[in-house]
């Protein structure tokens, strides 16, 4: 009986440890800041003098130029975390989101907001990748995917607030509290150590770290990190796709009330961190990442097939699908970290880091099939199209990649 509540008491100190909370509220004003100009796109754009039709042009240009520092960051923010460490990401990275999204409160023209987009997008890109290495390297191996869950169930909640923010605040204020939020955790991540295992090799001069260019120059590497990124397709179809385009789809289903995609957006990021909890534990219980994925993977398959073709009716049916579509992409964080896990020390951030945002670079790809499918086919069919090449993809990844569940983090790339 002493024996269990010690051991649970030692759990509960491992999962409340400085550095996963830390973690997990920097995730957490990560994604307040991700999704804010989704949410205050058109606001923000017609306060600046654009027409409508101006608004979808410049705005969707706006997203793909912080896609596109997404991208950038992540290579940069991997590389980083390697060579100097898991901290120095964390301390660097919300600075620079931090500031350019107080920047953002302040834009006046369409030029400025795109460069401030693509400083914010480079910032944004190092959060995740590196909590969830510093995280996975910190807690004991039969915690990590309880750990990494958490700092993700409660980072997402962010989107959360960033919509209800949104509501009750104009968008430059909802931009000033964004970098507000940053500035103050800044002050929490003084107290927070850096991982052991990284110590280890930070020492070790013949070690090379932090090469992106090494995870395409061996075959075994490259196949591992196309298959975690593989299976993290599916996550953004459900939010880029069938969440962000929910209006259009709603049209196509007959819906007469006007489908509102933030709505739709913030419904999908509640599943979802219900779902990223419900992953670690699921994971943890079953002794298996791959189960632990496929299982949710197969749930957004069906949920997917049900929001296309089920014959939804109304609005409401159609946030309530968004809502169950996100719990079944709340294999997020596993994903993460099974890319964390499949990788050695000297590579580790890099990959954990480049691996989510490569994902979300997939967007542009996903959206621009989306728009070509639109042409010969039916709205529904052509997001229905993409489905299919995102789901084959991911199943195909999720289940010929190797298990990980359990695995002893203090090796290198050699």
């Amino acid at each position: 009986m002493n024996t269990t509540l010690q051991t649970n008491r030692s759990a509960a100190s491992h999962l409340l440890s400085v550095p996963v909370i830390v973690a997990a509220l920097g995730y957490f004003v990560d994604i307040y800041d991700l999704l804010l100009f989704g949410i205050v796109r058109i606001p923000s754009l017609l306060s600046l003098g654009l027409s409508e039709e101006a608004v979808s042009t410049v705005g969707a240009s706006i997203l793909n130029w912080q896609m596109t520092g997404l991208l950038l960051g992540g290579i940069l923010w991997g590389v980083l975390g390697d060579k100097k460490g898991r901290l120095s990401v964390l301390f660097g990275s919300i600075v620079t989101y931090s500031l350019a999204n107080i920047a953002c409160g302040f834009v006046q023209d369409p030029t400025t907001y795109k460069v401030l987009r693509f400083i914010a997008g480079v910032g944004l890109a190092g959060e995740l990748g590196a909590g969830i290495t510093l995280v996975s390297e910190i807690l004991p191996r039969e915690l990590r995917a309880i750990g990494t869950s958490l700092v993700a169930g409660i980072g997402l909640l962010g989107a959360v607030v960033a919509y209800f923010t949104v509501e009750f605040f104009d968008w430059r204020n909802a931009y000033f509290i964004g970098g507000g939020l940053g500035i103050a955790l800044l002050l929490l991540r003084v107290g927070v150590f850096e991982s052991g295992i990284f110590e280890q090799v930070k020492g070790q001069k013949h070690v090379e770290k932090g090469n992106f260019f090494s995870l395409f120059t061996n075959r075994d590497r490259l196949i591992r990190y196309l298959k975690c990124i593989g299976m993290g397709l599916p996550t953004w179809f459900v939010i880029g796709i069938l969440a962000t385009f929910s209006n259009e789809f709603g049209k196509a289903l007959g819906i007469a009330e006007t489908v509102k995609p933030g709505l739709a957006i913030m419904w999908c990021y509640v599943g979802l961190s219900v779902g990223d909890l419900s992953s670690g534990l699921i994971s943890h219980a079953l002794k298996s990442r791959k189960k632990a994925v496929t299982l949710f993977m197969l749930f957004t398959f069906c949920i997917s097939v049900a929001y296309l073709y089920a014959g939804v009716n109304t609005a409401g049916q159609l946030y309530l699908l968004s809502g169950l579509l996100g719990l079944g992409i709340g294999y997020w964080a596993m994903f993460v970290t099974i890319g964390a896990e499949q990788f050695g020390t000297n590579l580790r951030a890099t990959a954990a880091t480049t691996i989510p945002n490569m994902v979300r670079g997939t967007v542009v790809l996903m959206t621009t099939l989306y728009g070509t499918f639109k042409g010969p086919l039916s709205i529904i069919d052509a997001g229905a199209m993409v489905g299919v090449i995102c789901f084959t993809i991911g199943f195909y990844s999720i289940l010929t990649i190797e298990e990980t569940h359990g695995r002893d983090l203090d090796f290198i790339e050699e």
